[in-house]
C-alpha cells in the first residue's frame, strides 16, 4: 500500500476525503427526501437491506451490526421495532447462549422489495444520472478498495 509521504500528498489525501464525504451527504440527504417513507424509515430499509443479502436471510445481531451506520444500541431498538412490525424475528442463536439471530420475515422481504424498485430509481436518479457507466465502475472500485483497507486496519 502507497504511504502518504509528504505535506502535499497529506493535502491531496485530506482534500479527496472531503469531496468523498461532502458528496456522499448530498446524495444522502437528497436519497432521504425522496425516500418513500410512508411504510418504513430508510435505517430500517438499511437492515431489511442487509438481511436479504444473508443466507437464508438471516445473521447474528452482532453481524448485523457491522453493517450499519447506527451504533449497538440504535440497532436494537431499530430491530425491536421491525420485529412490532412482523418485518424480522429475532431467535436465540443455536450457538451462541447470549446471542440473537435476527431473520427477515416473508413480510418483511415483501416490504422491502417494494420499496428497493422506489429506492432504486431515486439512486440511479441521483448517482447515474451525474456519472457514465465506467465513472460509475471505477467509483466502485475506488470505494471498495477504501473500504476494504479501512476494515484491515481496525
Amino acid at each position: 500500500m502507497h504511504r502518504v509521504s509528504s505535506v502535499n500528498d497529506r493535502a491531496i489525501s485530506v482534500a479527496a476525503w472531503e469531496a468523498l464525504f461532502r458528496a456522499q451527504v448530498s446524495v444522502l440527504r437528497q436519497l432521504h427526501a425522496e425516500f418513500p417513507t410512508g411504510q418504513i424509515s430508510l435505517n430500517e430499509y438499511d437492515v431489511l437491506f442487509n438481511l436479504s443479502r444473508q443466507p437464508d436471510r438471516k445473521t447474528r445481531l452482532r453481524d448485523l451490526n457491522r453493517h450499519l451506520l447506527l451504533t449497538q444500541p440504535s440497532v436494537s431498538r431499530l430491530v425491536d421495532r421491525l420485529v412490532a412490525k412482523e418485518l424480522v424475528l429475532k431467535e436465540p442463536d443455536p450457538g451462541d447462549a447470549r446471542g440473537t439471530i435476527v431473520r427477515l420475515t416473508d413480510a418483511g422481504f415483501a416490504m422491502f422489495r417494494s420499496v428497493a424498485f422506489a429506492h432504486a430509481d431515486a439512486i440511479h436518479r441521483r448517482v447515474g444520472g451525474a456519472l457514465s457507466t465506467e465513472e460509475l465502475q471505477t467509483l466502485t472500485e475506488l470505494s471498495d478498495k477504501l473500504r476494504l483497507a479501512s476494515d484491515t486496519t481496525d
